[in-house]
């Protein structure tokens, strides 16, 4: 019973926690200008797939097989794993990549198992999709549905602006904190 919620719960407190672990986050990194430069490269990427994935995802809706969704079941999942990349590179600290790592593993993979359980009980299709589309590494060609188009009424209704500004934010208080140890 308890492990049947701790999905529940994961998928609660995700972004909760996340603008919690940010002020320790802010605390243990020690970025140079060269970290944060190579980490906001490293994130670019994963702030594009989240972008692409939430145009194409039409949640509780349909089985999304478009866009990043013909490579990866779990394109959002992907995109915040690489800007989380890019976070670390930017902080250089092994504490921050364990503790990252740590949060995927505790948060992130059981809310995935969650989502996957929710979609084979509502999306007859799931199953068949599941087979040749890869949890969570891309695969090299695309599969599923190539006539659905990017959306951005779907990219706005999903408010994914936010991840975008979220970093910004987050780059900002590094370069921020490079300047204030650099006096």
């Amino acid at each position: 019973m308890r492990a049947a919620r701790w999905p529940s719960i994961a998928r609660r407190i995700r972004v909760p926690l996340s603008f919690a672990l940010a002020v320790f986050y802010c605390w243990l990194s020690r970025p140079t200008a060269k970290s944060i430069v190579f980490g906001a490269l490293v994130a670019i990427p994963g702030l594009l797939i989240r972008a692409l994935a939430s145009g194409h995802v039409q949640k509780n809706e349909q089985l999304t097989t478009s866009g990043p969704y013909a490579y990866t079941r779990n394109p959002l999942y992907l995109g915040s794993m690489i800007l989380a990349g890019g976070f670390a590179i930017a902080a250089r600290s092994w504490v921050i990549v364990v503790a990252m790592s740590i949060i995927f593993i505790a948060i992130y993979l059981p809310v995935i198992l969650s989502e996957e359980a929710f979609l084979r009980r509502n999306f007859a299709g799931f199953d068949e999709y599941a087979s040749r589309v890869p949890r969570l590494l891309p695969r090299i060609s695309a599969v599923g549905n190539h006539e659905v188009r990017f959306s951005w009424d779907l990219y706005r209704k999903h408010r994914e602006y936010n991840a975008i500004l979220g970093a910004v934010v987050m780059f900002a208080a590094l370069a921020s904190k490079l300047l204030l140890l650099s006096k």
